[in-house]
């Protein structure tokens, strides 16, 4: 189900850029809107798991354009005097969602059902379908480009991104290219991926215009987000994965502990709105990538025995540390593009906080199976007969199963092998945010070679 949605939206997002031009902003935004808040309740009656795949895929696709949409608009419409006040809102909007998503979710399944995860959506989809309707007209569309849309574009670029994304997430639990499916995907993806450049850089009306990656900012902003899309997306998923996994946590009591990070964005953004217009945004950036780097650094040293209270210095290190990263990184990737660059340019940018949230998901997953499978059998060698610690360990434990009677040493041996496995698991844990905090510590170096803004384009800059 999670793979449907991500193909489907990571095509719909480079897309948007397109759409927008042709269909104006304002139907642009009411379509996705509509769309995605009807296929909000379609999953919620889906009866199977087919429909739900279906629905699913239909919810990311219609929705994806939304947020692209919405950063063009802040870029397009304020002025460059007003944007310190509006990026903080837009970048809060974009990276809070995802970041509160296991709070709301974990309420809504513990106190109701798993269909609220879907029918929370639908008041607010309304809402928001109907004010964009009457309330924004700033562009007019241009229908004739559906003249020469590039349809052979498309196919490839959804064949690209789709077989990537799917690899991407599929991969580290299908063993890789050990599997069959994976490889054919990396094959149509490798392939996909030549032709869809190649096109980009021929066809008469590309899809996407990928020259905007000509400006520097804006190509150094975009891999800038790319890491940040790892930092968003992946401790998003590793603090939940441990708190369930070693931890034994509900989706309630997750959601209850993770809810720190997004109280500390909450807190953050209007800070960083007012010190954007008084400080380097490239030293903010450094500050971001540095506060991401000190909380997973704190973090590498976990035990099994983290709760709420172990895990909050991280998480308001990275609550803050996001938004200090997001704000800059959004002004210098779109302050300097001209308009009508401004609809593709924003479609590719979110494009590449996605792809990096994609990457570092496969990677984390990766590398905590591989240390893991590492861990234990280093643990394996030490846990042995000739070590009087582990007798000692396994003798206590079969007592305390002494009413089993001749089971009793097989169940002492069975909880002896799962607090290994634990022990192993948390170690690949910290490994994990090590290898992050040299990832965000590398990023923070290199923030200088970005150039800072100085402004926007002129409207006929090429």
């Amino acid at each position: 189900m999670q793979t449907a949605y991500l193909i489907a939206e990571v095509i719909m997002i480079p897309l948007s850029g397109t759409l927008s031009r042709v269909l104006s902003t304002r139907w642009m935004f009411v379509i996705s809107a509509a769309g995605f808040t009807l296929m909000s309740f379609m999953c919620a009656t889906a009866s199977s798991i087919n429909e739900m795949i279906i629905y699913r895929a239909l919810q990311g696709f219609i929705g994806g354009g939304m947020i692209p949409t919405v950063f063009a608009s802040a870029y397009t419409v304020f002025r460059p005097e007003q944007r310190n006040v509006v990026t903080p809102i837009i970048g809060l909007v974009a990276t809070l969602a995802p970041t509160i998503g296991p709070t709301v979710g974990g309420y809504l399944t513990d106190l109701f059902s798993w269909h609220w995860l879907f029918l929370v959506n639908i008041v607010p989809g309304i809402f928001v379908t109907l004010t964009t309707y009457f309330l924004v007209d700033f562009d007019e569309p241009q229908l004739d480009l559906f003249k020469n849309f590039d349809w052979t574009g498309l196919g490839l670029m959804a064949a690209f991104l789709g077989c990537l994304e799917f690899v991407l997430e599929e991969g580290p639990t299908n063993d890789w290219f050990q599997d069959e499916y994976i490889l054919i995907g990396t094959v149509i993806c490798v392939g996909a991926g030549f032709g869809f450049f190649w096109r980009m850089f021929t066809a008469r009306q590309p899809i996407v215009d990928l020259y905007a990656f000509g400006n520097r900012n804006f190509a150094g902003g975009c891999a800038f987000s790319f890491v940040m899309g790892i930092g968003l997306y992946g401790l998003t998923y590793l603090y939940p994965v441990y708190l369930g996994r070693v931890r034994g946590y509900s989706a309630l009591q997750i959601g209850e502990t993770m809810f720190v990070t997004g109280i500390c964005m909450f807190l953050t953004a209007p800070v960083i709105g007012k010190l954007m217009g008084k400080v380097d945004p490239r030293a903010l950036m450094a500050a971001g990538f540095i506060g991401f780097g000190l909380g997973t650094w704190w973090a590498s040293y976990i035990t099994k025995d983290w709760d709420f209270w172990e895990l909050l210095i991280p998480q308001v290190l990275r609550g803050v540390s996001l938004m200090i990263c997001m704000i800059p990184i959004n002004n210098i990737a779109l302050g300097t593009l001209s308009p009508e660059r401004m609809k593709n340019a924003s479609g590719l940018f979110n494009l590449t906080r996605n792809l990096g949230g994609a990457v570092g998901l496969a990677l984390i997953n990766t590398i905590l199976n591989d240390r893991w499978d590492l861990h234990l059998a280093r643990l394996h060698e030490k846990v042995t007969w000739s070590r009087g610690v582990a007798t000692e360990t396994l003798q206590t434990m079969t007592g305390a199963y002494a009413r089993l009677g001749s089971d009793a040493g097989l169940a002492g041996l069975k909880t002896l092998s799962n607090i290994v496995r634990q022990q192993a698991l948390v170690m690949s844990f910290g490994d994990v945010f090590l290898i992050m905090t040299f990832l965000f510590g590398s990023l923070a170096l290199l923030t200088p070679f970005i150039q800072r803004p100085k402004g926007p384009a002129p409207a006929d800059a090429h």
